[in-house]
């Protein structure tokens, strides 16, 4: 990827990608041979994708974000103001959390610090003793307003998952804007201070690698080896594991995917290193992905697509879990992206 001067969200631009519907139909007007998802999966024994056990609830809070990185798929940036969960439908998820009795509430945005009820779910998860993770982009831990942040995050047992796309200033800031590099490296900084990264596991940190381009990414364990290697060299930092996610070809990734010429072998690859040994492990079979508006989705990449959950009443306030467990998975083009090589979810590599 050439390094951006400056990403701004779809929405802002208003281009006409911004639409879901069209992100579907450029991935599906495709010529893809072995190119449809369903018929993939049927070659590989499975009618269609089905829930297992329910273990994670994941809140998106809302697509409000200090950042605007080139490979968001969820077209989040300091724009998307509208877009941001309310105090009612946080009610509505915390009443969930006692319902449904996850192990695990993830929350995700857009950056989920930014929401006002974000302290409150993070409290009222712990009080009820579920594990609770924050996807964060480290620069929000930076902000003034969120000076008691980290201190706050620690005393709950909160994990930070961090997006750190790369160990090198270069291809972080290629993806995230420059001096983002500089300004993740500080909040892991303020982290280990804090005794985040150090092997407690109350205060696990966990990195996660985007590539920067259109491929695949590299063995998560090596690459793990070489996070820990080059940032406790060349910076002081430390932390506890790393994850690997393959960028998803919708949203901001599928615009630059089809600007610069490589939408199409992109969708070829993922499609060639489809894996049915990823099956088992991904995220649409145990999670529940929430919207920022209530509405209920199978995972956060259909969520941004707009595909909502084929349950009826797909609304947390609605949510019963045996008719979840009993529905059948949406899928469509996109998924090939978290089928191809050693899988990927929000949990990293599922083989």
């Amino acid at each position: 990827m050439n390094r951006p001067r400056r990403t701004q969200t779809l929405a802002k631009r208003r281009v006409a990608l911004a639409d879901p519907a069209l992100q579907l139909a450029m991935l599906d007007a495709l010529d893809l041979p072995g190119g449809d998802f369903e018929d993939q999966l049927r070659h590989s024994g499975h009618e269609g994708l089905r829930p297992g056990p329910f273990r994670v609830l994941q809140l998106n809070l809302g697509k409000l974000c200090n950042m605007a990185c080139l490979h968001c798929h969820v077209d989040a940036g300091p724009d998307r103001i509208a877009q941001n969960m309310s105090t009612e439908t946080a009610e509505a998820c915390m009443q969930a959390i006692e319902r449904l009795q996850p192990q695990t509430v993830d929350l995700t945005g857009g950056a989920p610090e930014l929401n006002p009820n974000f302290r409150r779910i993070v409290a009222h998860c712990h009080r009820s003793g579920v594990q609770v993770i924050d996807r964060c982009n480290l620069s929000v831990l930076l902000l003034a307003k969120n000076a008691d942040l980290i201190p706050f995050l620690a005393e709950h047992q909160v994990e930070v998952v961090a997006s750190l796309p790369h160990p090198r200033p270069r291809n972080t800031d290629a993806q995230r804007g420059d001096g983002a590099f500089n300004r993740s490296i500080e909040a892991l900084r303020r982290l280990n201070a804090a005794g985040y990264g150090t092997g407690d596991p109350s205060c696990r940190l966990t990195l996660v690698h985007n590539p920067a381009g259109a491929f695949l990414p590299a063995s998560q364990a090596a690459l793990e080896q070489d996070y820990k290697r080059v940032l406790d060299r060349d910076h002081g930092v430390s932390f506890d594991r790393l994850i690997a996610l393959t960028n998803m070809p919708i949203s901001r990734f599928l615009e630059w995917l089809d600007t610069s010429g490589n939408l199409e072998p992109y969708m070829r690859r993922l499609v060639s290193e489809f894996n049915p040994a990823t099956l088992e492990g991904l995220m649409c079979r145990d999670t529940i992905s929430v919207g920022w508006d209530g509405r209920v989705y199978d995972c956060d990449f259909n969520q941004m697509l707009n595909m909502t959950s084929a349950i009826a009443r797909p609304h947390i306030a609605d949510l019963d879990l045996p008719v979840w467990s009993a529905h059948a998975i949406r899928t469509a083009r996109h998924c090939f992206g978290c089928t191809a090589g050693a899988g990927s979810s929000c949990a990293g590599a599922t083989t």
